[in-house]
């Protein structure tokens, strides 16, 4: 019997690929996808979303639209990477249907309940819409079976500020609502992305493939892959990919350690950071699954798989 999925997410090119990933894996059924503003605003991540499961021919996946703001304070968000659209600008066609008129959040605790003991939920933007379900529902965490989490810097080399990563930088009080409430998840951050890197000429080569996937993703992708190729040099580098693929596929983790790990919400440089206590000096339990190292030849399959190259 597949896997509940429940993915929450701001797409956003990277989410983008990580969606067609999950919607490709046959040990896995995506219940839904509940998606919140971060990358770009509201109405383009759930215009997004639709249309990744239009190009993906799931349309029978149902979207959620959630939190358009986070829940205290303004935050900018990565159009200057994914375009102002979240999807490269490139005036795609909108899918035919809509959302549900169901909230996210709403969304996030009914299909726990359904789903309960069983339910692998990956997160891959900022974590209003979660926060806001533990709000609803305290006792959420014990119903789902695996909590994936896309965020973070442990070492404090962000992406957003100097120690910040931008999903949990964009609202670090839902960050730490979820991770006081879970009592263990399993975090992909942005310093694992960056030892995972893939290289533009391997990319290029998959996305010339002949499949609607790989003509969607090609597009939307490209302003996004040339950004990178201007200032990170010969390799791509795709964070919610790589928290998909250790969500649908943990046995290919190669390193993974546990340690204590707490948001940063009041320092005058340091907010959003993630603070992991390396050294286990707090007492406090080791809450997080830290990703250190993932089966690269594993997460380069997945990644030609979902976008139907060979």
């Amino acid at each position: 019997m597949p896997i509940p999925l429940l993915i929450d997410t701001d797409p956003g090119v990277d989410d983008a690929l990580a969606l067609l990933m999950a919607l490709d894996d046959p040990k896995h059924e995506v219940v839904g996808i509940t998606v919140a503003a971060g990358n770009v605003g509201l109405a383009h991540t759930v215009r997004n979303a639709l249309k990744l499961t239009e190009v993906a021919g799931r349309e029978d996946v149902p979207v959620f639209a959630g939190c358009p703001v986070p829940l205290l304070h303004a935050a900018d968000d990565a159009s200057y990477v994914h375009g102002s659209d979240g999807f490269g600008d490139t005036g795609y066609v909108p899918a035919a249907r809509a959302a549900s008129d169901e909230h996210a959040a709403l969304a996030i605790v009914r299909l726990a309940h359904e789903h309960a003991g069983r339910l692998l939920l990956v997160t891959l933007g900022p974590l209003t819409n979660l926060a806001l379900a533990l709000r609803l529902d305290p006792d959420l965490p014990r119903r789902v079976a695996r909590l994936v989490v896309m965020g973070g810097a442990v070492n404090g080399r962000g992406n957003t500020s100097v120690p910040a990563e931008f999903n949990l930088g964009f609202d670090p009080e839902a960050a730490h609502i979820v991770f006081e409430a879970f009592p263990q998840f399993d975090l992909a951050d942005w310093e694992a992305t960056l030892a995972h890197g893939i290289a533009h000429a391997d990319a290029d080569r998959w996305l010339a493939a002949d499949d609607p996937r790989a003509r969607f993703y090609d597009a939307i992708s490209r302003q996004t892959r040339a950004w990178s190729r201007a200032r990170r040099g010969e390799d791509w580098h795709s964070a919610d990919a790589l928290a998909m693929a250790y969500a649908l596929e943990p046995e290919s983790a190669r390193e993974v350690v546990a340690r204590p790990l707490a948001m940063e919400l009041t320092g005058a440089l340091t907010r959003g950071a993630t603070v992991v206590d390396w050294q286990s000096r707090s007492g406090r339990p080791a809450n997080a699954r830290i990703l250190m190292a993932y089966d690269r030849a594993r997460f380069e399959a997945r990644l030609r798989a979902a976008v139907g190259a060979s």
